[in-house]
């Protein structure tokens, strides 16, 4: 055992210990809680098996479930065994694996090693062009059918295993059976294509080994990682894998299985226990990322799960600041809410927390609209994390598509794609010509077009002869490269000097600066790729079907089209400064100081669409355990649903915490004083700020707060519009010490209002109204003007600007509203008053032609609405 292993071993915990150390020859389960550090288990118990008990590295298979964590894993094992025993490692995804086993011995089950890995939007436009034999039959019965569905029940099917056949043979419904029977076609037309799909990759991976289970005698012992997240044909192969020496580690959480949408089956923990009857299994229950009031938290969210797998999470960290858990009137309200609150703990931390320390987690990305508005309005940056994959942007694919079609002819979707890229003039209905008179002789797209050019075959009509007279040129000079096994960057170089794609991209794309710049990437990527490409992918010790070794062109497509979590321009730069927005899915496995959770409503927390509410409930989990030192939770009374503003209610997932346990929530946003400020500096392991560093700091904040008071004050207001008084009370208690209290509509301006999210102390204010007080309406002062209403229609008219007079003509008008939210924002609307798109804002009432803004969206004017973020193929 080498210094750098037997140091790391004395940095583990006692199960942590137990579990790296684990004799090999018996089987075992590792159920990791969120935090506990499984990554490091798991490639310390890789290194121990290596030098320990002296297992190649060649003979042991470990499995992730991205390529992050391949890297991850990767980067660790090379401190702890050195580069060159580690790529000697079959370390991978399980498409990746699935992939290298195929190139090797796909001839097993009649495929060869030219076939094309085919992507999720190439897959999607073979079913739509399938989908439209049935267009008819459709509409005659009255149905609808996606190609995103279809391809979705035809993944889930080869998730579980399940044929064509097998699924005509349950169809309950005409629906069914045209699945059933376009699950078919598309199987033909891949086959066609020499291409698989991903879900083909498991289903030919199980079943080369089910045909020859000997070639799986080289693997001594089978590593998975989050195996709560494998589905049936991963489960399959695994067994496959471990068959011969039945020695099996596996890492995992049930509480954190949140994929049974993928056909993820968390009952392969307990099948596992089934299909191999000496399993050990160890709990590793002690956190190394949040503080206890979080955990405590979170574990009241997901031990209401009785049928769960009951385990528990310590850990060294102080108790901290209970997690928030804040009502709020409309989402624009929570929205406005959570962009200051960054701002304030931001101030208050002295800059010691920054932009990217935090994250908001979302049920699904549609709820981001108005919280990206609330943010830019603050001018807070963001991003949203898994955003658009650097592979699936649109030049990316246009170079993609040529290489695709150099190293498979047969490949269809590169051929429609590559052929007319830059336009060549040729449309749908020629290329349809074209793949109809191929078919017909029995030869790919490619080799017709090089017969048509050389005048072998007759044309088509349209007629293609004079459109391809650069193309076919080029496709062949590029084909002679490859096969004499050319550089990946120099044969991307002549695509794009050949078909002068830098001008295509100027006159076809308004920002196509920047996607040269990723153009330019690619090639860095394939020079990366060409110095060192184990450091990309694992490579098949294989030869192809004529004898020769692999070409690096075929290596780098299978490396590319297997990055399906490679980060978009924005989430690999690790440095960007930006507060994250996510969804809880993309969120797990990562962690963030500050994690804002809204939202957390029936219909929302369980999603009306998922039946499955333990997993939903285990979502949630996920999304809290991220926190490190403070958590918010909110919900809202009412939100806008398809157009309509509809009542909410609080999800049944915390209303329904065990009385007990009640108070692991507070009902008001955190005091962060310089004692709270300490205590998360331990937490995350940084310095404390200084305390000139923290006044100057929240001097500036105070362009919103009035400057002479102290924000690390718990009785202070950060809001310079903020009201105080009867009417004006936020929707949860001004006092730490009461029980949940029930919401308290604010009589203002709309539902928008917020009147003091950090409730004062003091003995001094006014105690807030109850249902039964009076409630003392706040005026509002607009202006309303008497000229007459013109032939288009009913003038509106906008309040002015605080530097502005009346105009001519002009009234003065005073409104009162002491009706509910919606009628006050139809009241507002009555008076004329232009709506914005900004998010709703606290505003000082009853000040007179002064007031620039007016909440609910209302604006006096010079705020624009936000841009829409652009959307890049």
């Amino acid at each position: 055992m080498n210094d750098t292993l037997s140091a790391v071993l004395k940095t583990l915990n006692e199960r942590q210990y137990q579990a790296v150390t684990h004799n090999p020859e018996i089987p075992l389960q590792i159920l990791a809680g969120p935090g506990s550090g499984k990554t490091k288990v798991l490639t310390s118990r890789v290194a121990y098996l290596v030098q320990e008990h002296k297992l190649r590295p060649s003979d042991i298979c470990a499995v992730t479930f991205t390529n992050k964590a391949a890297s991850e894993m990767r980067e660790r094992l090379n401190l702890l065994i050195g580069e060159e025993q580690t790529k000697k490692l079959r370390l991978g995804t399980f498409h990746a694996l699935c992939a290298r086993f195929l190139r090797q011995w796909g001839k097993t089950i009649g495929l060869t090693d030219r076939f094309t890995i085919c992507d999720a939007d190439e897959s999607k436009k073979i079913i739509t062009n399938l989908l439209k034999a049935y267009d008819g039959q459709l509409k005659a019965r009255r149905l609808t059918l996606q190609p995103g569905e279809v391809l979705s029940s035809i993944s889930n099917a080869k998730a579980k295993g399940l044929s064509s056949a097998d699924l005509f043979a349950q169809a309950e419904n005409d629906i069914h059976q045209i699945i059933a029977e376009l699950y078919a076609s598309y199987t033909e037309a891949l086959k066609k294509m020499n291409a698989l799909d991903f879900d083909d990759l498991l289903v030919y991976g199980v079943r080369l080994y089910d045909k020859e289970p000997t070639l799986a005698a080289w693997c001594q012992h089978v590593l998975v990682d989050e195996f709560q997240d494998t589905n049936s044909m991963q489960y399959r192969l695994m067994l496959q894998l471990a068959a011969i020496h039945r020695c099996v580690s596996v890492v995992g959480d049930p509480d954190q299985s949140i994929y049974g949408w993928r056909a993820a089956d968390v009952g392969n923990i307990s099948a596992m226990q089934k299909n191999f009857t000496d399993c050990k299994q160890i709990m590793l229950e002690h956190n190394y990322r949040s503080t206890g009031a979080i955990l405590g938290a979170s574990i009241a969210i997901v031990s209401q799960d009785t049928s769960r797998i009951q385990k528990a999470l310590v850990t060294d960290h102080a108790q901290g600041t209970k997690p928030a858990l804040l009502t709020f009137a409309i989402e624009q309200t929570e929205a406005n809410f959570i962009a200051k609150e960054i701002k304030r703990l931001v101030a208050c931390s002295g800059g010691m927390l920054s932009w990217k320390d935090f994250a908001i987690l979302l049920r699904f990305n549609a709820l981001s609209r108005t919280l990206e508005a609330a943010l830019q309005k603050e001018s807070i940056p963001n991003r949203v994390l898994a955003g658009h994959k650097f592979f699936e942007r649109l030049e990316i694919k246009d170079i993609l598509a040529y290489l695709q079609l150099i190293d498979n002819p047969n490949y269809v979707p590169a051929f429609s794609r590559a052929i007319n890229v830059p336009s060549r003039s040729i449309g749908e209905k020629t290329i349809a010509a074209v793949l109809e008179a191929a078919a017909s002789r029995e030869k790919s797209p490619m080799e017709l077009l090089e017969g048509i050019y050389e005048g072998r075959y007759p044309d088509v009509k349209p007629a293609v002869k004079g459109k391809i007279r650069e193309f076919i040129p080029l496709h062949q000079q590029l084909r002679t490269m490859a096969n004499e096994g050319g550089a990946v960057p120099d044969l991307i170089r002549h695509i794009i000097t050949a078909t002068r794609y830098e001008d295509h991209l100027r006159k076809t794309q308004p920002d196509w600066d920047t996607r040269w710049e990723n153009v330019q990437e690619l090639i860095n990527y394939a020079q990366q790729f060409d110095q060192d490409p184990e450091d990309i992918v694992e490579l098949p010790s294989v030869e192809g079907e004529d004898g020769a070794p692999e070409t690096p062109l075929r290596l780098f497509l299978q490396a590319s089209m297997l990055s399906t979590d490679t980060e978009s321009d924005d989430d690999k730069n690790k440095d960007t400064n930006k507060v994250v927005l996510s969804t809880c899915h993309a969120a797990k496995g990562l962690e963030w100081p500050v994690v804002f959770v809204p939202g957390v409503e029936q219909g929302i927390f369980p999603f009306y669409r998922n039946d499955d509410v333990a997993e939903e409930r285990r979502l949630l989990y996920v999304a809290c355990t991220r926190a490190q030192a403070f958590l918010y939770v909110s919900y809202c009374s009412k939100r806008m649903t398809a157009g309509e503003i509809k009542d909410r209610t609080i999800s049944d997932f915390i209303s329904k915490i065990p009385a007990d346990q009640k108070k692991v929530f507070d009902k008001a946003a955190p005091i962060v004083g310089p004692k709270c400020i300490e205590e998360v500096a331990k937490v995350l392991r940084r310095d404390p700020p200084d305390t000139d560093i923290v006044e100057k700091a929240t001097k500036e904040f105070g362009s919103f707060a009035p400057p002479r008071e102290n924000l690390l004050d718990p009785n202070a207001n950060i809001y310079k519009n903020t009201i105080r008084g009867p009417g004006s009370h936020l929707a949860f208690s001004s006092s730490r010490n009461t029980e949940p209290a029930t919401f308290q509509p604010a009589r203002m301006a709309g539902i928008a209002s917020i009147a003091n999210p950090y409730p004062t102390r003091s003995s001094s204010q006014p105690p807030p109204p109850s249902q039964s007080q009076p409630q003392t309406p706040h005026p509002l002062m607009a202006w309303a003007s008497n000229k007459p209403k013109s032939a288009s229609g009913p003038k509106k008219f906008r309040p002015m600007p605080s530097s502005s007079q009346p105009p001519a003509g002009a009234t003065a008008t005073l409104s009162t509203f002491q009706s509910t939210s919606i009628d006050s924002l139809k009241a507002m609307k009555n008076l004329g008053a232009t709506e914005t798109a900004g998010a709703p804002d606290m505003v000082a009432l009853g000040r007179g032609a002064g007031t620039k803004r007016l909440g609910m969206g209302f604006s006096a004017g010079g705020y624009k609405p936000p841009s829409k973020r652009a959307k890049q193929e």
